[in-house]
């Protein structure tokens, strides 16, 4: 029996142009973990038509630095769309932080979308409603079908890089350029 596991956390999984599910289409998503049980991202380059605005009003929250009233809100993922998550770098924790990295931290917290709303958040962040989650096995099948490209996670890709070209930006990682590769290839 093969027990060698190859984790890719902390890494990019940039969906590939046959990949027919419009929750995933045209997407990268950055993987907070990944064991053997499964794993679980964020889409981190699909804005929804949420702002920050929206979204403090709906909590209660006061936005203190004005810089981010109509900063997007990103859909994650479908699995619990509903659930707010916040990808962010490490230089800030709450209670329920799930460091991912040395660089890199996820959090669900009030707490941290507070502190983001008056200025005293992260360096940078991505909040999303939603993630993404795979059981046991199935995102490795996902893999082998060439249903994802794989490559290291880049951190200015991650928080630095406008979402229309997050893509584009992720498949550079790998020296690949996405819109030479049809969903054809193969299939004459």
């Amino acid at each position: 029996m093969n027990t060698f596991f190859d984790s890719f956390k902390n890494h990019f999984l940039i969906s590939m142009p046959h990949l027919d599910d419009p929750h995933f289409e045209h997407t990268v998503i950055y993987l907070c973990e990944h064991t053997k049980a499964g794993a679980m991202g964020i889409i981190i380059n699909r804005p929804s038509n949420v702002d920050f605005t929206e979204l403090a009003d709906h909590l209660g929250i006061q936005i203190q630095n004005p810089r981010l009233t109509s900063e997007p809100i990103y859909t994650g993922g479908p699995v619990e769309a509903e659930r707010g998550f916040i990808l962010h770098t490490a230089d800030k924790v709450w209670s329920n932080t799930l460091p991912v990295t040395d660089e890199v931290s996820l959090s669900a917290s009030l707490e941290a979308l507070e502190e983001i709303a008056q200025g005293t958040g992260p360096e940078a962040f991505r909040i999303t409603l939603g993630c993404a989650g795979w059981d046991a096995g199935q995102l490795e099948g996902e893999i082998a079908n060439n249903d994802w490209l794989v490559c290291e996670a880049d951190l200015d890709v991650l928080f630095h890089t406008p979402s229309d070209m997050q893509f584009t930006a992720a498949t550079r990682v790998l020296g690949i350029d996405m819109t030479r590769l049809s969903p054809d290839i193969g299939h004459g």
